[in-house]
């Protein structure tokens, strides 16, 4: 078989793809179901997503194609996201709403963004300057010993002097100095970060996404897994034996993975592929016999004492996700690569966890319950990603390879982006 443009993977980057380029593609799903990590997972009357999924539109393009592909199916949000910390709960971001916190913890973070303010240390001349220096450079000491470097430990699995702060910027709100000391003393009445608003769909968790996508493309193929490329032929190999020729070759497989079924490769580029590093997730997702647990949409957890960064609860912001009468949650731990945590030993450390925090109660009810594990859940930036990814990008660009999306550029990056890239993959194949 021979085609013009062979897309592999059917997450949001390769499904736009198709949707763009129109005609002439082939793209190839291993799963029964598009979507990739925004598929959704129905089960027990529960619907549950491969953790949190929002829509954060900016784009004007975006902002007319989700509303036409999911019609009156989507429903705009106003973030009610929250931190827990030293027993309290307060709103996002940590570093604009000390108030709440024991005054000693407000003292320590406040007086130490000031003292760092006072310091007025610039960005270190080598590049890139690591997590750590630009917290401590930014925030000061009280904030990074009471949020950013516990919690970001536990996010990418590595401490701030190995992370660089290439990623920072836009998830990493900002606050002026002076809404970081009136933080200190009251809550904040406006809103900081570029999430606080998202869409989701109404029913269907966030799968209807992926699914509107999918619904006019006349090749797409499911339950289908492509076990190696040819990058000199351009030929791909598909697990039935097939194989197909290509002209044009769109990956949104993570970088490292397609790496190991592409060949040949140069011994520059298998060092570089070598250099990668990435998290995996285990997310456990819950069904709860009690309705409410909480109004909020998701909670940060900073302290080492609970093994969970964040819990989600989908009811709040779809009633479509739980059956009347009940409640959700997810639940996000990350781990090494090859070192997922052992199941029955991780569930009871959650559990306690979760009552520990006043999330569940002991008499509570688990109904349902569904773990998800994501093998590669965020890209790790240390002193070797960008160097590596570029080099790998370079060439297999100049192989005729689009390697795109979140994990197929290697990148820290949110859905639309992931949508936009392939628009821009498909007009670029198509000479726009």
């Amino acid at each position: 078989m021979k085609i013009r443009t062979l897309i592999l993977g059917g997450g949001l980057s390769g499904l736009s793809s198709a949707y763009h380029l129109k005609r002439d593609y082939l793209l190839v799903e291993r799963s029964s179901q598009p979507g990739g990590l925004a598929q959704s997972i129905h089960q027990d009357g529960f619907v549950f997503d491969y953790t949190g999924h929002f829509l954060h539109l900016r784009n004007p393009y975006t902002l007319q194609l989700i509303p036409k592909l999911l019609g009156d199916n989507l429903a705009l949000h106003k973030r009610r996201s929250w931190i827990y910390s030293h027993r309290t709960n307060i709103p996002y971001p940590f570093q604009a709403n000390t108030y709440a916190l024991p005054k000693q913890v407000m003292k320590d973070c406040v007086a130490g963004f000031i003292e760092a303010q006072l310091q007025h240390r610039p960005a270190p001349v080598r590049s890139p300057e690591s997590f750590k220096s630009w917290v401590l450079r930014t925030f000061g000491k009280g904030f990074a010993k009471h949020f950013f470097f516990p919690y970001n430990r536990k996010l990418w699995t590595v401490p701030a002097d190995v992370l660089t702060a290439e990623w920072v910027a836009p998830f990493v709100p900002r606050p002026s100095v002076e809404e970081i000391i009136l933080g200190g003393l009251a809550e904040q009445t406006q809103t900081f970060g570029y999430n606080a608003t998202f869409y989701y769909p109404k029913r269907g968790g966030i799968q209807a996404l992926p699914t509107a996508l999918a619904n006019d493309l006349k090749a797409l193929r499911l339950n289908t897994e492509v076990t190696g490329i040819d990058l000199a032929k351009k030929e791909a190999t598909l697990h039935t034996g097939e194989v197909i020729a290509y002209e044009h070759l769109i990956t949104t497989l993570p970088l490292a993975y397609f790496l190991k079924i592409a060949r040949p490769l140069p011994p520059e580029i298998e060092h570089a592929r070598r250099l990668l590093r990435w998290t995996s997730l285990y997310n456990l997702n819950l069904g709860i016999d009690r309705p409410d647990l909480t109004d909020k949409q998701w909670i940060y957890f900073p302290e080492t004492k609970y093994r969970f960064y964040r819990v989600g609860f989908p009811a709040n912001f779809s009633s479509h996700t739980t059956p009347s009468g009940t409640s959700s949650m997810y639940i996000e731990v990350a781990y090494q690569p090859g070192h997922p945590p052992d199941g029955k030993t991780i569930l009871r450390q959650l559990l306690a966890g979760l009552r520990d925090g006043g999330l569940l109660q002991r008499r509570d009810r688990i109904i349902a319950r569904k773990v998800l594990h994501i093998p590669v859940a965020y890209v790790i930036f240390d002193k070797n990603c960008t160097r590596s990814a570029e080099t790998i990008l370079r060439y297999l660009d100049h192989e005729n390879v689009y390697s795109i999306g979140r994990y197929g550029a290697w990148k820290y990056s949110y859905m639309e982006e992931a949508i936009l890239d392939g628009k821009t993959t498909a007009e670029r194949i198509l000479g726009r």
